[in-house]
């Protein structure tokens, strides 16, 4: 059985993170594959019906797979196995790149148009907004929970020996990957997902959530920046050949943690922001509908009241 990962003898460089050292069994690599060759079939059937989807939707789902693809299936996953700053790569842009732009991509909602209403898409349909509906989905999507998990995949695995006890394997060290994306996808789902959601937060809610998560990551990496000592055994003795210092290598895993979160929070709050102020727009409107409708029956019945032959 291949429970060995694939470690490259190479000094890390820009051509061998991003070259092919595929691993024994590519699980998050295939599971991008498999994201974007479904929602490409979706978008097909969608257009087929004469449907048209924003363009920006796309691509947004099908970069995300990208990246997805990148970070776990070239020669990063290789090094990310015994380099800090490498791992922590992957981690942040498993959990804070990847779940926006899945998210932006709009699954859900493709899922919906395209599915049929018959054979076994009824059944896809039933299962999937049963499994929305149920009570494990407002659990787990509750930012009692979100927040939490969120912040568990950095304070509480770096700050901890769990991370030295289950990414010492291969097999866990895929599912500690699995779980930045998860964590990641149940912490942005709830702020940026148009579809239908088993409870809906209001807009000061979602803010509320952002703004508590943003400040804490950027607090983890200054945790990292200035240790003194290897925070994680795993990263504490990379291969000789590739002549690099640990302890130079964590500064600059602290310093990922400090700042590749930035951008990518200030771009969420961007798109949150101009979705806000369109709900605030439609609600305003549809409101001084309401008024007006009011009014103008109000000003007919006054009229009746004055000619009594009506």
């Amino acid at each position: 059985m291949l429970t060995i990962a694939v470690i490259p003898e190479a000094p890390p460089t820009i051509a061998t993170l991003l070259g092919w050292n595929p691993q024994p069994v590519p699980i998050l690599p295939l599971i991008g594959v498999t994201l974007a060759v479904l929602y490409c079939w979706g978008l097909f059937r969608l257009r087929a019906s004469g449907t048209k989807w924003q363009g920006r939707r796309t691509a947004s789902f099908l970069f995300g797979c990208g990246l997805l693809i990148v970070v776990t299936g070239l020669g990063i996953e290789g090094y990310g196995h015994k380099l800090f700053s490498v791992w922590m790569f992957q981690h942040l842009t498993l959990s804070m790149a990847i779940p926006p732009l899945l998210v932006l991509g709009s699954p859900g909602r493709l899922l919906l148009r395209t599915a049929a209403h018959h054979g076994a898409g009824r059944i896809l349909l039933i299962v999937a907004l049963s499994g929305l509906r149920s009570r494990a989905a407002r659990i787990v999507l509750n930012p009692g929970v979100t927040i939490p998990l969120f912040l568990f995949s950095y304070y509480g695995l770096y700050l901890s020996s769990l991370l030295d006890i289950v990414g010492s394997s291969w097999i866990g060290h895929i599912a500690i990957e699995l779980f930045f994306l998860a964590s990641g996808l149940l912490f942005i789902v709830p702020i940026l997902s148009t579809g239908p959601l088993p409870v809906r937060q209001s807009n000061i809610g979602r803010f509320f959530d952002l703004f508590l998560e943003m400040p804490l990551h950027v607090f983890f990496g200054v945790i990292v920046m200035m240790s003194t000592s290897p925070m994680v055994s795993l990263f504490a003795d990379p291969p000789p050949q590739w002549g690099i210092d640990p302890m130079t290598d964590q500064q600059l895993a602290g310093g990922l943690a400090w700042s590749y979160g930035e951008p990518i929070a200030l771009l969420i709050v961007i798109v949150f922001a101009v979705r806000w102020n369109r709900d605030e727009a439609r609600t305003s409107a549809v409101k001084e509908r309401r008024i007006d409708d009011a009014e103008l029956t109000a000003y007919n019945l006054y009229l009746k009241s004055l000619d009594p032959q009506r």
